[in-house]
């Protein structure tokens, strides 16, 4: 007799979870149009003749900043995404991608160094010598880096 094999999943192992819409909140996470997107903006009609009240949000992509909205009745669910923000310190960069040092001594070097404010202010610090962590965030499969913090030595 064989043993049950037991496949093991940590928490976040899911990119969504599901929540129902009269329960997400303004400047929340939610996935419109397949991107996960941060609330700005949010309002509820009342029941009409046929059906349930409807909830209409605006959200500004977190990643590339693109404004999405959608309607819902409020007690259908909506898929959040599980966003997680990391902060990594930068030891180099080259060729355009940042090489990142995780808290456990690992490097992380497939991250582009961002073409915004954020990628000049990120290679000013470093050319600067600075010592400083960049955010990463992380969110359906996708990572960013989001700002930056200066260490106090």
């Amino acid at each position: 007799m064989q043993d049950p094999e037991f496949h093991k999943a940590d928490s976040g192992a899911s990119t969504t979870y599901p929540m129902q819409c009269s329960s997400l909140r303004k400047n929340g996470h939610v996935v419109l149009k397949g991107r996960p997107c941060k609330i700005v903006e949010m309002s509820t009609s009342k029941t009409g003749k046929h059906g349930h009240a409807k909830v209409h949000m605006v959200g500004i992509d977190i990643f590339n900043g693109r404004k999405y909205e959608d309607i819902c009745p409020s007690t259908h669910n909506m898929d959040v995404p599980n966003v997680t923000r990391l902060d990594y310190q930068l030891v180099g960069l080259e060729d355009g991608y940042m090489s990142l040092l995780k808290d456990n001594g690992d490097q992380k070097e497939d991250l582009k160094l961002p073409v915004s404010d954020l990628g000049k202010e990120i290679q000013s610090k470093f050319d600067a010598g600075d010592s400083f962590v960049v955010t990463i965030q992380t969110a359906m499969g996708e990572e960013a880096a989001v700002g930056t913090k200066v260490l106090n030595d």
